[in-house]
């Protein structure tokens, strides 16, 4: 149909009408739509919220522990969960702020590591993944059985010191050597019996502390790891006449026909942590009830000379410490002992650069031993320079006719750097070091030369007991009981009475 030129004109107008009123449609929202952003408050737009913890992964000893995590967010709530079982959480959900999470890992018996993954959500923010590992068993699982049959509840009563505050108390020892760890029984080394006068004597004599090396293995059936009651009686009713006498006193495996001594490689490893459980667990049952005056040692002189047997004397540390600690009353708190590759400060030095861990804090305490050799007790000259014996020691001493019996090495600048090593490695870090053997054979000379050597001994003697505390650590002298030439005891334990009143009293002397 044709439209008249008047009504073409009607409809031309009435488009040019819309598309006025569209075009203000347009800027009008427009402008609501700028309004409406720059009109907002900022606090209203959607804030990111996050959530973090303060580690991210954590590695278990075989043993099993607690480790703690700090969660902290601003969302408002948050769920924490483990993938496996063996992971347990103190808690499953929290809120805002912070709040700290206990992961516990169960024991691990098997012979393989272990992994698991405990997550940490919230909806409001990204998800945290902390990764955990455990190591696998050290010992063969079910070679003994278990002498953990009756662990108590912790006790700390009596136990209040630290590592630290004991050391402080203890102030000189000695040892009753060859004879609780005589082969063969207690009097198989020539000694006699221990009795309360012996410790009585020894007590009025200026020490406060008792070491007692100790033998297991042969007092043990060789299928069940059992030891004797009798033993265990025997060592027990000797730790108490030195509690009776306020002594502190140290019960170790010592070297007990070197099951565990000359072993410290892989191949023993396993067996070795087996049999290390095993006693301890009945050592430590046994003396439970004992306070703070009674400290265990794991071994003596276990012969490590590289990281790899350093690696396995951890291991049978670790064996050691959980094995004590799982009988739970007083040896939950106990202080412990352990021992340096083959008790040498430099060895000790160079290799024992990591600590078996402990779940009570601040009670291990370190043990060396210090016999310059060709001084302290070579007896016998050999073809090589390093055996060639020293019969003299110290400023002043040295002799203007013997001179080839003067000492090259092992005099006071030794001992300050030695004992020094010990002061930096472990004392200044909250680790006492027990000087658990030192002493000087008395040779056998005559005339000007026998006098000049029991003057450097005695001078030996008291400057070891002297720098020792110096250095934070208490000395321990070695006595054998046996008497003569070549030997160095200071009490004859036939009628309870001073053998060496000069080597006494230099000892003594170191204290002032």
């Amino acid at each position: 149909m044709l439209l008249t030129n008047h009504k073409l004109l009607i409809v031309k107008k009435n488009i040019k009408k819309y598309k006025f009123i569209f075009a203000i449609c347009l800027a009008f929202l427009s402008v609501v739509a700028c309004g409406s952003d720059s009109d907002t408050p900022e606090e209203a737009k959607p804030q990111v919220k996050t959530l973090k913890t303060d580690i991210n992964k954590i590695d278990y000893v075989a043993k099993g522990s607690t480790a703690n995590v700090t969660v902290t967010t601003d969302a408002k709530s948050w769920t924490i969960v483990s993938n496996v079982g063996w992971i347990q959480l103190d808690k499953t959900s929290g809120a805002a702020g912070s709040s700290v999470v206990s992961i516990k890992a169960a024991e691990n018996t098997t012979t393989a590591v272990r992994t698991g993954i405990v997550t940490i959500s919230s909806t409001e923010a990204g998800s945290v993944k902390i990764a955990v590992s455990q190591a696998a068993a050290s010992v063969v699982t079910g070679l003994y059985p278990s002498y953990n049959t009756n662990p108590i509840a912790d006790d700390a009563a009596g136990m209040g010191s630290t590592a630290v505050q004991l050391a402080a108390k203890m102030k000189l020892g000695w040892n009753i050597g060859n004879t609780l760890e005589a082969t063969g029984g207690e009097t198989n080394w020539g000694n006699p019996r221990v009795t309360k006068a012996l410790i009585d004597l020894v007590k009025a004599n200026g020490f406060n502390a008792i070491r007692i090396p100790c033998s297991w293995n042969q007092n043990a059936n060789s299928t069940t790891a059992k030891i004797s009651a009798t033993w265990l009686a025997r060592v027990k009713e000797v730790v108490q006449y030195c509690v009776d006498n306020d002594m502190y006193v140290i019960v170790n495996i010592h070297w007990d026909g070197g099951w565990l001594e000359e072993n410290c490689t892989e191949a023993k490893k396993e067996a070795n942590n087996a049999k290390q459980k095993a006693f301890w667990e009945q050592i430590a049952t046994n003396l439970r009830d004992f306070d703070e005056h009674l400290l265990f040692a794991s071994a003596n002189e276990p012969n490590v000379k590289d990281a790899v047997g350093m690696a396995v004397l951890n291991s049978y540390h670790q064996t050691f410490i959980d094995a004590v600690r799982s009988t739970g009353g007083k040896n939950a708190y106990r202080n412990l002992i352990i021992q340096g590759p083959s008790t040498d400060i430099k060895t000790t030095n160079e290799l024992m650069t990591t600590l078996p861990t402990d779940k009570v804090a601040d009670r291990m305490m370190a043990e060396v031993h210090f016999y310059p050799y060709q001084f302290c007790l070579l007896d016998k000259d050999g073809k090589e320079s390093w055996e060639k014996m020293f019969y003299y020691w110290g400023a002043g001493n040295h002799s203007t006719t013997d001179i080839t019996r003067n000492p090259t090495w092992g005099e006071e600048a030794d001992v300050d750097k030695f004992f020094l090593s010990m002061k930096t490695q472990f004392v200044n870090k909250g680790i006492p070091v027990i000087l658990g053997e030192f002493g000087a054979i008395r040779r056998d000379l005559t005339g000007d030369a026998l006098t000049l050597h029991l003057k450097s001994r005695a001078a030996f003697l008291k400057y070891v007991v002297k720098q020792s505390r110096a250095n934070g650590m208490i000395p321990f002298y070695w006595d054998a009981g046996n008497l003569g030439v070549n030997t160095m005891s200071l009490f004859d334990r036939s009628n309870n009475s001073v053998y060496d009143l000069q080597a006494l009293t230099a000892l003594q002397d170191g204290l002032k």
